[in-house]
């Protein structure tokens, strides 16, 4: 044996592992670190960055003795072929082509032991070779840490322990790992497709811009949500905003990813962009008083969905409030409630668009996204409420009132037909409440926070969805048959810090 192959996240180094591969790896055997998903971080199945997590192996390796070899792994979709995605990577990376007479793998994961094992290599199973009760493995070491247990130290190598120290990294995974909003692979939900959601954002971008610019403060400016970037990409173009410092957070990793990808690309004209990948939630980003305009699109919304619902947006609130410089300014567009939207309605949908099902399917959740969408798509506005009804993540109150119209409350019926057409991303989009915060909650809520109202705040309907999307297949009325004028649908939220604070 020349080399032990040891494939793994690697986010932790274990004093078990130190004292196993002593007795594996002789004198003139290379122990191959194969680091695995290294161009992942910030995500709960990844907190720990790859750069750190070579620096705990260098280091483990001279404290051991160990001669070793360190190699990153990009993330690739389940493949039944990831151990030779592994070994082809090894070999560009070092040269070195591991085979089956020179090789021991060391791996305690079962399914992916077996993928080295139908090659011909021979397994060392690490810690699923102890007899008894097995020893911790990394992971549970490092979710010990997440949940604020010292023991964690005790199971650790000195070497990862001196580069958590150092980097303040324990503090890192305790906030990634306790995240209440942020996926395991650092998004909102696993359910949605970011290529549709990117393109939708490009095409409003110009849209969302001209509404915005002409309160934007110069300063720092930070988009937060920033998607790909296409609105900083509009507020780089402007010639009043050539000193500021331009800003985007976003949490979700395709997205924030495609940010820096444009970066690189020489997209941006202003030195001065920089993109976070941050979490609001997860605690201050910018320290206080120091962030001259805040921007956020259709986000509010979602932290109120994916969060605690108003305890999430009234922190997110507090939060803004806290980093912006007295004087400036919280500019925020989203959906908004209706006035009044929890109030009785008669709401009556086609039938005759679509198919009509004696029942509701329960099992979306098994199909594909194309599946779901050939499903949702082909109902009939009036079945696909009660599909919506029963995949949406809160309450959709209503009862048939007979030849396709149901009795409901003005809120749930605008929260359906928003969100009726959202068919390629309905097991996403049916977790978001759009229909949360009417008008007079906003004012209240920030009034509370401390923000000040600019004149230009306000609800709108926009006309474009209900001429185009809603009214040709709804009708709405008062309880008594009475017809009722479609309700607002949007908000445009200017809200200003006062400067004596």
């Amino acid at each position: 044996m020349r080399y032990v192959l040891f494939p793994g996240r690697h986010h932790l180094l274990t004093r078990f592992q130190a004292g196993y591969l002593r007795r594996l790896a002789g004198p003139g055997v290379t122990v191959v670190w194969a680091v695995t998903s290294a161009n992942h971080e910030n995500t709960r199945r990844n907190p720990v960055p790859y750069h750190r997590r070579e620096a705990a192996i260098e280091r483990f390796s001279v404290q051991t003795g160990l001669r070793s070899v360190v190699v990153p792994v990009f993330d690739t979709a389940p493949t039944d072929r990831f151990a030779e995605v592994t070994l082809k990577t090894v070999t560009v990376a070092t040269g070195l082509e591991l085979t089956p007479a020179d090789t021991v793998v060391a791996c305690s994961t079962p399914e992916v032991a077996a993928l080295y094992d139908k090659l011909g290599f021979r397994i060392a199973g690490v810690e699923a070779d102890e007899p008894g009760e097995p020893p911790a493995r990394p992971w549970e070491v490092l979710m010990r840490l997440a949940a604020g247990d010292p023991a964690w130290r005790e199971l650790a190598h000195e070497a990862t322990i001196d580069v958590f120290d150092r980097y303040l990294l324990a503090g890192t995974v305790r906030t990634v790992v306790n995240d209440p909003v942020v996926g395991d692979e650092g998004g909102l939900t696993a359910t949605r497709d970011y290529r549709a959601y990117v393109a939708a954002f490009a095409d409003g971008a110009a849209r969302k811009w001209e509404q915005v610019r002409a309160h934007v403060r110069p300063g720092r400016v930070v988009d937060v949500g920033c998607g790909a970037g296409a609105v900083l990409e509009l507020a780089d173009r402007e010639p009043a905003l050539r000193e500021s410092d331009l800003i985007g957070v976003e949490v979700a990793r395709h997205l924030y990813e495609e940010c820096v990808h444009k970066k690189a690309q020489g997209v941006f004209g202003n030195a001065n962009v920089f993109f976070y990948r941050r979490n609001v939630l997860g605690g201050a980003i910018f320290p206080p008083r120091s962030v001259d305009t805040t921007l956020t699109f259709a986000l509010t919304h979602e932290i109120w969905s994916y969060g605690d619902r108003l305890a999430s947006v009234r922190a997110f609130a507090q939060a803004v409030y806290d980093h912006t410089a007295p004087g400036g300014v919280w500019i925020n567009s989203d959906v908004c409630g209706p006035d009044g939207k929890d109030r009785p309605v008669l709401l009556t949908l086609q039938r005759g668009d679509g198919a009509n099902p004696a029942a509701p399917r329960r099992d979306l959740a098994q199909l594909s996204a194309e599946e779901v969408a050939a499903y949702t798509g082909g109902l009939s506005t009036r079945a696909r409420l009660d599909q919506f009804a029963v995949d949406a993540a809160f309450d959709v109150p209503y009862e048939p009132a007979g030849d396709g119209a149901v009795t409901t409350t003005l809120g749930a019926a605008m929260d359906y037909l928003t969100r009726k057409d959202y068919v390629h991303n309905w097991l996403s989009e049916t977790r978001e409440q759009f229909c949360g915060l009417e008008w007079a909650d906003w004012k209240s809520l920030l009034a509370d926070v401390g923000f000040e109202l600019d004149p230009a705040s306000g609800p709108y309907r926009n006309d474009w969805v209900v001429d185009n999307r809603i009214a040709p297949v709804a009708a709405l009325a008062r309880p008594g048959g009475e017809p009722l004028d479609w309700p607002v649908t949007h908000v445009l939220l200017v809200a200003r810090r006062p400067r004596n604070t």
